[in-house]
């Protein structure tokens, strides 16, 4: 794939990049490396300053950075600002709480001393998606950066602009320049960067594939490693619900992003006898929904970012109601200019179709009704997903149950999946291993060093 701006509501390419040459990449390796012996001994007071800046440039010109998102991936402008808005959050988030995070914990043992301490590993590249494309990149670079390590991006090939932003925000605000680089590199360029001795460390956002493909180098080459990769997040919905606040949350949970985010709800697991009233409400809130130009406030549905997965989610719906699912509501992809796909809901879902199987990428409902908890849980857990899962009862012994059995990074009642920089996020299964966020987070780029004194 090109590294290119394709404005994905007019298929107009706007701007195409080069990559980088080898001679290129490797004075950004020095810089980085060069660059990180001398930032890993400055101070958190220092760092501080520079992130609590980096907040303020991303709020101050969110309009701005806004822009750029849904330029090149398509989200509706008002949820382009809520995740700058967001990303300066996360800034202030690591800027009030690195140093606690990584104060020096005396420990009682043997010694007449002993301590762990938390140090900086170095250079940490950072593989990141297109769909939250400011957000994804911030919430690896604030405790990165805070810790005193430095990062490289080799952002998605869609979003080029978007990284160059984040670079530039970074410079702005005051780090020196190699703290923090984007390296504009095609994804054949990526292994030769990773197995480069001055690089320590990998994290990645993406498909399982694209997990698989780097985890494999970095196990290679003994790195570590954290990998956010698919969901196929459950939203249970139980007799005891609230159905009303539930329907109109499952909404936003399957229409965010124009339904493409990993921690979207895309199965919705109904006891049936709440699944008649919960299918209909949730028809009629997507018959009001409005899909066009995303940068028309009122727009609720932008087009899909890349035509690959525009084909991608016409393939697996086809494929689904060829197999028997019935269409409720959209099920075929619009006329004309842009890689648009409607609101769509599909039922009866048959169990050897992508509906029961694999991610949908895109607003597309999936309905099953199951008889009660216990098989919910069983369905719930029946993908090879598991990164959020979000249920939706008055019943404790109903929420005592999905906080044990299901098998998901976490577990929302009566709330919507989301990340929040005070929370570790990531999952398990296929959906990837490691943490992202709160200290947890944090402490995954770090040498967690023992010091045994006599």
């Amino acid at each position: 794939m090109a590294i290119a701006t394709v404005n994905p509501t007019t298929e107009e390419t706007l701007k195409i990049f080069t990559p980088l040459t080898a001679e290129e990449i490797e004075k950004k390796l020095h810089l980085a490396e060069t660059t990180f012996q001398q930032y890993r001994l400055t101070s958190f007071a220092h760092r501080r300053e520079k992130l609590l800046k980096a907040g303020e440039i991303l709020e101050n010109n969110a309009r701005k950075w806004a822009e750029i998102i849904t330029l090149e991936m398509g989200k509706p402008i008002k949820q382009a600002l809520a995740e700058i808005k967001k990303c300066a959050l996360v800034c202030r988030y690591y800027a009030e709480n690195a140093e606690s995070f990584l104060k020096p914990k005396t420990i009682a043992s043997d010694a007449s001393y002993s301590v762990i301490n938390y140090q900086p590993l170095g250079i940490i590249l950072a593989v990141m998606p297109w769909n939250f494309p400011f957000w994804q990149v911030l919430r690896f670079a604030t405790p990165a950066l805070m810790a005193g390590n430095v990062g490289l991006l080799k952002h998605a090939s869609n979003v080029p602009q978007c990284a160059n932003a984040i670079a530039s925000i970074f410079l702005e605000a005051g780090f020196p320049e190699g703290v923090f680089q984007s390296l504009l590199i095609t994804s054949n360029q990526v292994e030769g960067v990773l197995r480069d001795k001055r690089v320590k460390a990998v994290t990645l956002t993406g498909s399982e594939l694209a997990g698989r493909k780097v985890a494999s180098v970095a196990g290679d080459e003994l790195k570590k490693s954290v990998l956010e990769l698919g969901g196929s997040d459950p939203f249970i919905v139980t007799k005891s619900a609230n159905i009303e606040e539930a329907v109109k949350v499952a909404v936003t949970a399957r229409m965010l992003n124009n339904g493409q985010s990993c921690i979207a709800a895309k199965r919705f697991i109904l006891e049936d006898a709440i699944a008649p009233k919960f299918t209909e409400l949730l028809l009629q809130e997507y018959q009001k929904l409005k899909i066009g130009n995303p940068f028309d406030e009122t727009v609720d549905i932008g087009p899909l970012a890349t035509a690959n997965i525009l084909e991608d989610i016409v393939q697996q719906v086809d494929e689904t109601i060829a197999k028997g699912a019935k269409v409720l509501i959209g099920g075929k992809p619009l006329e004309g200019k842009g890689y648009f796909y409607p609101p769509t809901i599909l039922t009866d879902i048959p169990v050897n179709s992508p509906g029961m199987n694999e991610e949908f990428f895109a607003p597309v409902a999936l309905i099953f009704t199951v008889k009660n908890i216990e098989e919910a849980i069983i369905l719930a857990n029946s993908t090879n997903f598991g990164l959020g899962a979000s249920i939706w009862t008055n019943n404790q012994t109903e929420i005592d149950l999905a906080v044990r059995d299901i098998e998901a990074g976490s577990v929302f009642i009566n709330g919507m999946v989301k990340s929040d920089p005070r929370l570790p996020f990531g999952g398990i299964k296929r959906s990837g291993y490691g943490r992202e966020l709160s200290m947890e987070g944090m402490l995954e780029f770090m040498n967690i060093k023992t010091v045994w004194q006599k």
